[in-house]
């Protein structure tokens, strides 16, 4: 809200109460005098002077307003502060509620409910008109606690939807990149390191060839198990795919790298603590891996050292490596493509932290890295225990000042009679039903039962109390609870949506509060007018109460209604908008990552091919030769890996191996994703199979929520069961259409379950088993006729989604 609205409240309230007071008294003649118009003019200066600081302070702002309010009360007349003592409060205790906490909020209403009832009964004890004006300004007070607190929820949860669809536009535009620089620096560092390693090994065994013939055997040997390390590494690059097995820690994985150095001749030393999984660790792993292979390149038999420390608030990997040897030969200089000292500051940076590299005194190399530690992760804001205990007493000290009084002023002898004031009961059944609201949500059936239990009693109450205003206000009291009730339920049912098809419950479980609601309040109307007596005939008196009672929750269901379906609608637009954004982000990245990985096919990995060819026919320079080649294809594959952005135009169909991308883009915008799949869902699938388990697992995901989600995928006797949890919006009629589509045409089936779960089983082709790789499916070898050089899967998957496209 801008500063003008929060200046024009405040001057409309105070302009109100112009009109109220002094301008009616004007008008009837009765001229106040000018001490009674100073006093008023002070306390409404005040007031207003306050409402304008409500929104940065809140609880000051407030407090200033009642204490004010209240020196007004004694000198003005009656109405001088009906405005400003009713709307201004409310006005005030509205912001704190809006802006502040909920105990903060909750504290707020207490203290000043018990305040004002402890001045009212230290001055003249509590009557029965004094009562329901009590609980009647409770009503005020909660209501507008009550509003403010459903305002902060909503913004609340605005503000969490913009900042999801935010984070989720931001990442589609940035998926595909991140995904193109992925393969690129693994790629550079799976490829570098593997194929530097046997250029290295074969020029130092050619080197020896006269004096040590027996390592050129070892190189040979060298050649051909990092050969086909390359071909796996390289596959793994091109398909990431969620862990079947269990993965070594990362200290163990560090440890492993520095071994594999330490064969290729070069002393390294290593401090490394334990680093847990994640992006920190990732990052250390990589940083160590280039710098490794630089010092492997450039400065062959120096000593390494390798140091990893993880700290409270950063994490240090340092790798310093000595000057080379007299006499060493680089035979790794000059294969470098000039990215890694890039691909360093990337990793950092990615990761929060940062990178410096530069020469050492000694004449050595030194890679230095500042990494988040174990608290650099952000955490709420916590109020302090200390803060609590002040609100407490602030609190505690305005509830006991209206006692204070009573120990130097002597109280009036009052009756010894036995009858207990209406006002007494009145205020006892509206904190009753106060205290049913707060629970409604933790025990909603508890909540009703006790809500239309109280409904009764008011009729008891004005009896026993003698009381003699408004008979129908009582009870109109009774029915405003339920009523808030009523909307609250409506507004639930709407924003969850009609059940799915044979969820679907019968009429007397969703009528049954309504109509008990109309009987009971309409009964207790009825009941009052009455007892109290009166000539109307009693079926009219029935009939009228029905009437108003039908009415009341006719209005607070419609109220419920509108509000619940507004907020589906909005939840339905934000659905929509993140499911189509992650089907394109993904879809792209799909691309980029299917057209890298055709390169690989013509580039690196054929090259390696014939480096293995030859070290297995053993020819140690022409194996060197084609290690060389390799590199130089690599270096070729990542000059050009950014060309080609027409053909993203094919936009092929993602499959399961694409499952790490729908994750990815999911936890971009704050949810939770994990997917698992276990030792028996095979490297391949039927095309048909594979692709719909995809978009099924897309489907569930693209049903909104922020609870953490896990997509299982197993197979067992030929049949490939799917499971989601964590997944309530598949339950719904629409979703379950498009799932039921997909699986219908398998001949396959859909099942879902308690607790938002969907699990679909979905057979194999015929003849298709674990082990065989049917034609066309995703990770086969390409064939020579291939269009655009594209992966096999291209040309039906694109059929496929030309189709989806013409059923969506």
């Amino acid at each position: 809200m801008k500063r003008q609205d929060d200046r024009l409240i405040p001057v409309l309230l105070m302009c109100a109460q112009v009109v109220v007071w002094p301008g009616a008294a004007l008008v009837r003649g009765d001229v106040p005098s000018a001490s009674v118009l100073l006093v008023a003019a002070l306390v409404a200066g005040s007031v207003t002077a306050a409402l304008f600081l409500r929104r940065t302070r809140p609880v000051a702002a407030f407090v200033l307003v009642a204490v004010a309010c209240a020196l007004g009360a004694g000198p003005l007349p009656t109405g001088a502060m009906a405005v400003l003592g009713t709307a201004g409060v409310a006005l005030a205790l509205f912001t704190v509620a809006a802006e502040r906490d909920t105990f903060t909020s909750v504290l707020c209403v207490v203290a000043l409910a018990v305040w004002q009832l402890l001045y009212g009964l230290s001055l003249h004890g509590i009557s029965e008109r004094d009562g329901l004006d009590l609980v009647l300004t409770a009503l005020l007070y909660a209501t507008a606690c009550g509003a403010g607190l459903l305002v902060r929820r909503s913004r609340r949860a605005r503000r969490a939807a913009e900042q999801r669809l935010k984070r989720a536009e931001s990442e589609r535009h940035r998926l595909p990149a991140t995904e193109r620089r992925r393969m690129e620096r693994e790629l550079h560092d799976v490829s570098a390191h593997h194929l530097t390693a046997v250029v290295v090994t074969a020029g130092a065994a050619l080197g020896l060839r006269d004096r040590r013939p027996e390592l050129a055997d070892e190189a040979l040997r060298f050649a051909v198990e990092t050969g086909r390390e390359v071909t796996r590494a390289l596959g793994a690059v091109r398909a990431p795919s969620p862990s079947r097995e269990e993965l070594p820690s990362p200290r163990e994985r560090l440890l492993d790298l520095a071994a594999g150095f330490r064969r290729l001749g070069g002393p390294v030393d290593c401090e490394i603590d334990a680093l847990p999984d994640g992006a920190v660790a990732d990052a250390a792993y990589g940083i160590v891996r280039e710098a490794l292979t630089n010092a492997a390149r450039y400065a062959p038999g120096a000593r390494t050292r390798v140091l990893c420390r993880y700290g409270d608030t950063r994490t240090d990997v340092v790798v310093t490596s000595a000057a080379p040897p007299a006499g060493a030969t680089a035979h790794g200089a000059g294969l470098g493509g000039g990215r890694g000292q890039a691909f360093l500051r990337s990793r950092a940076r990615e990761a929060g932290g940062t990178l410096t590299s530069g020469p050492t005194a000694d004449g050595g190399w030194e890679v230095r890295a500042a990494l988040p530690g174990r608290t650099a992760a952000p955490v709420e804001w916590s109020v302090p225990r200390s803060h609590r205990l002040a609100q407490v007493t602030a609190a505690t000290g305005l509830v006991l000042q209206p006692l204070l009084p009573t120990l130097v002023i002597r109280a009036e002898e009052t009756s010894n009679g036995t009858q207990v004031s209406a006002g007494v009961l009145f205020a006892l059944l509206a904190a009753a039903q106060a205290v049913a609201l707060l629970w409604l949500r933790r025990a909603p059936r508890t909540a009703r039962a006790v809500l239309f239990g109280l409904a009764p009693l008011w009729p008891v109450a004005m009896a026993a109390g003698g009381y003699t205003g408004p008979v129908l206000l009582p009870p109109g009291l009774s029915m405003l609870a339920t009523c808030a009730v009523l909307a609250a339920d409506a507004a639930r049912a709407a924003a969850v949506g009609p059940p799915a098809a044979g969820n679907r419950p019968g009429v007397f479980p969703r009528s049954v509060g309504p109509v008990a609601a109309v009987a009971v309040h309409a009964a207790a109307a009825s009941a009052a007018v009455l007892g109290r007596g009166t000539a109307v005939p009693g079926w009219v008196v029935v009939a009228g109460t029905t009437a108003g009672a039908c009415l009341a929750a006719g209005a607070a269901h419609r109220v419920g209604t509108l509000r619940g379906r507004r907020d589906r609608a909005a939840r339905g637009t934000r659905e929509e908008r993140l499911a189509a954004w992650t089907e394109e982000a993904v879809r792209d990245a799909w691309a980029e990552r299917r057209r890298i990985a055709a390169g690989l096919e013509t580039t690196v990995l054929a090259r390696t091919a014939d480096m293995v060819a030859e070290a297995e026919a053993g020819r140690l320079d022409a194996t060197a030769e084609r290690a060389r080649e390799a590199l130089a294809a690599m270096r070729a594959l990542l000059d050009t890996v950014r060309e080609g952005e027409a053909e993203r135009a094919l936009r092929p169909q993602p499959t399961l191996q694409a499952l790490d991308l729908l994750a990815h883009q999911s936890r971009a915008t704050g949810r939770d994703v994990e997917i698992r799949l276990t030792d028996r869902v095979p490297e391949h699938l039927p095309t048909a199979v594979d692709l719909a388990a995809y978009h099924a697992a897309e489907t569930v995901l693209a049903t909104g929520g922020e609870e953490p989600a896990v997509v299982e995928l197993d197979v067992d006797g030929g049949t490939l069961t799917l499971t989601a949890t964590g997944v309530p919006g598949a339950a719904g009629p629409a979703v379950r259409e498009r799932l039921a589509a997909r699986v219908t045409a398998l001949d396959g089936t859909l099942t879902t379950g308690p607790a938002g779960t969907v699990r679909l089983r979905l057979p194999l082709a015929p003849g298709a088993t674990a082990g065989t790789v049917p034609e066309g499916a995703h990770g086969g070898p390409a064939p020579r006729d291939a269009p655009d050089g594209l992966p096999p899967d291209v040309t039906p998957a694109a059929e496929q989604g030309d189709e989806e496209k013409r059923e969506r």
